[in-house]
C-alpha cells in the first residue's frame, strides 16, 4: 500500500489488511443479515470494557487488512487469483503479514488511553510503528507489505482509544491527522521509495494524507455505504471503495514504479468504473478488467490507494461495533456454497469476516 517512506510512523511507508470483530470472537460475515444484527451486537459487548478494548481494536485493524487482502479482482494488486504486479509476495505473504501485526495495533492502542494529541503520544507510537515494522519484515522474510499500512492504521486505533464510543469516521480521522502533525523526532534517517517519490513528484504521500485526516479513506468509506445502499454485493462495495481511493490519491507506491503515466492510468480507469455504475454492473465490470489488465501491463500496483481501502474497513467496523442495528443498507451477499454470483460480479463471493458498518512491498 502507501510506501512508509511517507509515514510518520517510520518515516518511510507501506501496507496491508482485515477487520476483526469487537471481540475476537464476533466474526461478521457477509451473507446474512440477521445473523449480521445478531453478530454486531454480540461485537459491541465490551466495547466500552476497557481492559480488552485494546485487544479489540488491534482484532478490527488485523480483519481490515485481511479483507482488503482477500478481495478480488483488485487491479494490480495482490489478490486471491495471485500476485498482481508483484514478484516478492503473495496472498499468504500478506496473510502472516497481518497475523504478525496484531500486537502491533494492541499495543498502540494501549499506549494512546488516557492520552490527547501531543509530541510526546507522537513519539510513542512511532517507535511502537517502527517494532511492528520489524515485526512484519521478520514474519514476510524481508518483504515490505504493510509499512503504509501500520501508519495508517496505528494512527486510527490510537485515534479511536480516546475519542471513544459514538465518534464518526471524520471525527477519528482528524484525531488522527492531529497526531500525524506532529513530527516524528526519532525517525532514522532513511528515506525510502515513498519519500523518494514525494520529492520528485510533490505530493504528499502517506504523511500528507495522514495529516489532511484520511481524506481518501473516508471517500472509500462513502463508497462503501452507498454501494451497500444499492443492493450490491459485499465485494462490489469494497470494490467500489477502492475505485473512490484511486480516483483521487497520490498514491506513491504508482509514482515509484510508474512515474505520473500510471498514476493517470489507475486514476482514470478507476472513475471509469465509477462512471460505469460501479463494480457490480456489467460495464463497470469490463471497466475494472481493463484497468486491471491496463496496470499489469505496466507492472504496476496502487498500493496506497489499498491501504485506504483498509483503513475504510476499519473506520466502518467501528461504527458497526458503537451502533448496533443502523444498517445502511442490506447488501445482497451470497454464501460460499450458494449459486454463482452472475458473470458480471466482480470476483469471489468468499470475503474474509467482518464486522461490517450496515447493521509498496507494497514500497519500500
Amino acid at each position: 500500500m502507501m510506501d512508509a517512506s511517507t509515514s510518520p510512523f517510520i518515516s518511510i511507508r507501506s501496507r496491508f489488511g482485515t477487520a476483526p470483530s469487537c471481540p475476537r470472537a464476533a466474526r461478521v460475515s457477509t451473507t446474512s443479515s440477521g445473523a449480521h444484527d445478531a453478530e454486531v451486537v454480540e461485537a459491541r459487548k465490551g466495547v466500552h470494557d476497557g481492559g480488552a478494548r485494546a485487544d479489540r481494536l488491534a482484532d478490527l485493524a488485523v480483519s481490515a487488512l485481511i479483507a482488503e487482502a482477500e478481495l478480488s479482482p483488485k487491479p494490480g494488486l495482490v489478490d486471491r487469483r495471485g500476485a498482481g504486479s508483484h514478484a516478492d509476495m503473495e496472498l499468504d505473504t500478506l496473510l502472516a503479514s497481518a497475523e504478525a501485526l496484531r500486537p502491533t495495533f494492541a499495543a498502540l492502542a494501549h499506549a494512546a488511553e488516557g492520552e490527547r494529541p501531543s509530541q510526546a503520544l507522537r513519539e510513542t507510537l512511532a517507535r511502537i510503528g517502527r517494532d511492528g515494522e520489524a515485526a512484519m519484515l521478520a514474519a514476510t522474510g524481508g518483504v515490505n507489505t504493510h509499512r503504509g499500512a501500520i501508519f495508517a492504521l496505528g494512527l486510527i486505533v490510537a485515534a479511536a482509544t480516546f475519542e471513544g464510543s459514538g465518534a464518526k469516521a471524520a471525527e477519528i480521522c482528524a484525531t488522527a491527522g492531529a497526531i500525524a502533525r506532529f513530527p516524528d523526532g526519532a525517525a532514522p534517517d532513511v528515506e525510502l521509495n515513498g519519500a523518494v517519490a514525494c520529492r520528485a513528484y510533490g505530493v504528499g504521500g502517506a504523511r500528507g494524507e495522514a495529516a489532511a485526516g484520511f481524506p481518501h479513506a473516508l471517500a472509500a468509506l462513502d463508497a462503501l455505504r452507498a454501494s451497500r445502499a444499492r443492493g450490491a454485493s459485499e465485494t462490489a462495495a469494497r470494490l467500489d471503495g477502492l475505485m473512490a481511493a484511486m480516483a483521487g490519491l497520490d498514491d506513491t507506491c504508482l509514482l515509484h514504479r510508474g512515474g505520473r503515466r500510471a498514476l493517470r492510468v489507475a486514476r482514470l480507469g478507476a472513475r471509469v468504473v465509477i462512471a460505469a455504475g460501479g463494480a457490480a454492473t456489467v460495464d463497470g465490470g469490463t471497466a475494472l478488467r481493463a484497468l486491471d489488465r491496463r496496470l499489469l501491463a505496466l507492472n504496476v500496483s496502487p498500493g496506497g490507494s489499498a491501504d485506504m481501502l483498509a483503513a475504510a474497513l476499519l473506520l466502518g467496523a467501528l461504527h458497526a461495533c458503537r451502533h448496533p442495528g443502523r444498517s445502511e443498507a442490506k447488501s445482497r451477499d451470497r454464501a460460499p456454497e450458494e449459486a454463482p454470483a452472475p458473470a458480471h460480479d466482480p470476483g469471489s463471493a468468499r470475503l474474509a469476516p467482518l464486522v461490517r458498518d450496515d447493521a509498496c512491498s507494497r514500497e519500500a
